[in-house]
Protein backbone atom coordinates (compact mmCIF):
# COMPACT_ATOMS: atom_id res chain seq x y z
CA UNK A 1 0.00 0.00 0.00
CA UNK A 2 1.31 3.21 -0.76
CA UNK A 3 1.31 5.91 1.99
CA UNK A 4 0.60 9.82 1.04
CA UNK A 5 3.51 12.05 0.60
CA UNK A 6 4.72 15.36 0.31
CA UNK A 7 7.65 16.90 -0.98
CA UNK A 8 9.23 19.98 0.33
CA UNK A 9 10.98 22.80 -1.48
CA UNK A 10 14.44 24.34 -0.08
CA UNK A 11 11.93 27.45 1.14
CA UNK A 12 10.32 25.13 3.54
CA UNK A 13 12.99 24.89 4.85
CA UNK A 14 14.62 27.79 5.29
CA UNK A 15 11.59 28.75 6.84
CA UNK A 16 11.43 25.64 9.51
CA UNK A 17 15.43 25.82 10.59
CA UNK A 18 15.01 29.61 11.22
CA UNK A 19 12.70 30.14 14.76
CA UNK A 20 13.03 34.22 13.72
CA UNK A 21 11.58 33.57 10.39
CA UNK A 22 8.00 34.84 10.11
CA UNK A 23 6.67 32.09 8.47
CA UNK A 24 8.33 29.50 11.08
CA UNK A 25 5.01 28.48 12.50
CA UNK A 26 3.61 27.60 9.57
CA UNK A 27 6.12 25.25 9.05
CA UNK A 28 6.30 23.91 12.08
CA UNK A 29 3.02 23.25 12.40
CA UNK A 30 2.75 21.50 8.54
CA UNK A 31 5.93 19.47 9.80
CA UNK A 32 4.12 18.19 13.04
CA UNK A 33 1.14 17.43 11.01
CA UNK A 34 2.50 15.32 8.39
CA UNK A 35 3.93 13.44 11.32
CA UNK A 36 1.16 12.82 12.71
CA UNK A 37 -1.13 12.01 9.99
CA UNK A 38 1.82 9.70 9.14
CA UNK A 39 2.15 11.82 5.35
CA UNK A 40 5.85 10.76 4.35
CA UNK A 41 8.21 13.81 3.79
CA UNK A 42 10.57 14.01 0.99
CA UNK A 43 13.21 16.31 0.13
CA UNK A 44 14.70 15.86 -3.49
CA UNK A 45 18.54 15.99 -4.12
CA UNK A 46 17.64 19.55 -6.09
CA UNK A 47 17.04 21.00 -2.88
CA UNK A 48 19.35 19.72 -1.03
CA UNK A 49 22.24 21.08 -3.39
CA UNK A 50 19.97 24.41 -3.37
CA UNK A 51 19.79 24.24 0.87
CA UNK A 52 23.77 23.52 0.83
CA UNK A 53 24.27 26.96 -0.81
CA UNK A 54 24.09 28.43 2.16
CA UNK A 55 23.68 25.78 4.87
CA UNK A 56 25.19 22.07 5.92
CA UNK A 57 23.03 19.18 4.90
CA UNK A 58 23.59 18.04 8.86
CA UNK A 59 21.29 20.77 9.31
CA UNK A 60 18.18 19.49 7.83
CA UNK A 61 16.05 16.62 9.74
CA UNK A 62 17.12 13.86 7.45
CA UNK A 63 16.06 11.37 10.05
CA UNK A 64 12.47 12.45 9.34
CA UNK A 65 12.71 12.74 5.40
CA UNK A 66 13.25 10.61 2.45
CA UNK A 67 15.70 11.52 -0.44
CA UNK A 68 14.47 11.60 -3.69
CA UNK A 69 17.45 11.39 -6.28
CA UNK A 70 16.53 13.26 -9.62
CA UNK A 71 16.21 10.09 -12.09
CA UNK A 72 15.70 9.45 -16.32
CA UNK A 73 11.67 9.37 -15.59
CA UNK A 74 12.14 12.90 -13.89
CA UNK A 75 14.28 14.04 -16.31
CA UNK A 76 11.65 12.79 -19.50
CA UNK A 77 8.77 14.71 -17.52
CA UNK A 78 10.96 17.80 -16.52
CA UNK A 79 11.03 18.57 -20.29
CA UNK A 80 7.76 18.45 -20.50
CA UNK A 81 6.59 20.42 -18.15
CA UNK A 82 9.76 22.99 -19.03
CA UNK A 83 8.53 23.09 -22.75
CA UNK A 84 5.03 24.30 -21.50
CA UNK A 85 6.69 26.74 -18.81
CA UNK A 86 9.38 28.02 -21.86
CA UNK A 87 6.19 28.25 -24.59
CA UNK A 88 4.45 30.38 -21.97
CA UNK A 89 7.46 32.50 -19.98
CA UNK A 90 6.05 36.05 -21.00
CA UNK A 91 2.61 35.25 -19.98
CA UNK A 92 4.38 34.31 -16.39
CA UNK A 93 5.67 37.52 -14.91
CA UNK A 94 8.33 36.04 -13.18
CA UNK A 95 10.81 37.94 -11.14
CA UNK A 96 14.34 38.43 -12.61
CA UNK A 97 15.91 34.57 -11.83
CA UNK A 98 16.13 31.51 -13.38
CA UNK A 99 13.17 29.58 -11.09
CA UNK A 100 12.17 27.77 -14.61
CA UNK A 101 14.63 24.63 -14.38
CA UNK A 102 14.68 23.89 -10.93
CA UNK A 103 10.70 23.96 -10.50
CA UNK A 104 9.82 22.24 -13.21
CA UNK A 105 12.13 19.26 -11.91
CA UNK A 106 10.95 19.13 -8.59
CA UNK A 107 7.29 19.04 -10.14
CA UNK A 108 8.49 16.25 -11.98
CA UNK A 109 9.40 14.53 -9.32
CA UNK A 110 5.80 15.03 -7.53
CA UNK A 111 4.24 13.71 -10.86
CA UNK A 112 6.51 10.81 -11.36
CA UNK A 113 6.31 9.51 -7.58
CA UNK A 114 3.44 7.73 -7.13
CA UNK A 115 3.19 8.35 -3.36
CA UNK A 116 3.49 12.52 -3.85
CA UNK A 117 0.18 14.15 -3.11
CA UNK A 118 1.57 17.62 -2.74
CA UNK A 119 4.49 20.19 -2.64
CA UNK A 120 4.89 22.11 -0.20
CA UNK A 121 6.59 25.87 -0.47
CA UNK A 122 6.57 29.52 0.37
CA UNK A 123 8.13 30.64 -3.16
CA UNK A 124 5.09 32.19 -4.70
CA UNK A 125 7.32 32.73 -8.06
CA UNK A 126 7.57 28.73 -8.24
CA UNK A 127 3.77 28.81 -7.62
CA UNK A 128 2.88 30.91 -11.03
CA UNK A 129 4.42 27.86 -13.05
CA UNK A 130 2.68 25.53 -11.05
CA UNK A 131 -0.62 27.01 -11.74
CA UNK A 132 0.66 27.38 -15.61
CA UNK A 133 1.30 23.88 -15.46
CA UNK A 134 -2.17 23.35 -13.99
CA UNK A 135 -3.90 25.32 -17.20
CA UNK A 136 -1.68 22.73 -19.43
CA UNK A 137 -1.22 20.02 -18.32
CA UNK A 138 -2.41 17.37 -15.37
CA UNK A 139 -0.24 17.31 -12.42
CA UNK A 140 -1.43 15.18 -9.94
CA UNK A 141 0.22 16.68 -7.08
CA UNK A 142 -1.55 19.82 -5.22
CA UNK A 143 0.94 23.05 -4.67
CA UNK A 144 0.43 24.00 -1.13
CA UNK A 145 1.56 27.33 -0.15
CA UNK A 146 3.24 27.98 3.40
CA UNK A 147 1.75 31.09 3.71
CA UNK A 148 -1.49 29.63 4.24
CA UNK A 149 -1.53 27.55 7.96
CA UNK A 150 -1.87 23.76 7.75
CA UNK A 151 -5.24 23.65 9.45
CA UNK A 152 -7.06 26.20 6.79
CA UNK A 153 -5.25 23.63 4.16
CA UNK A 154 -6.38 20.35 5.47
CA UNK A 155 -9.85 21.92 6.64
CA UNK A 156 -9.41 20.64 10.28
CA UNK A 157 -9.79 22.45 13.71
CA UNK A 158 -6.03 24.08 14.98
CA UNK A 159 -7.12 23.03 18.64
CA UNK A 160 -4.59 21.67 21.12
CA UNK A 161 -5.39 18.53 23.20
CA UNK A 162 -3.24 18.02 26.32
Amino acid sequence: MTHKAVLLDTSFFLRFLNEEDPLFKNADGYFQYFIRQEIAMMISTISIAEYCAGGDVLELPLRNLQIIPFNLDHAKKAGEFAKITFRNKNTLNLKDRNIIPNDTKLFAQCDCEKSVEFYLSSDTQSQKVYNLLKQNSAPKFQFIDLHTPFNETFGILDIEID
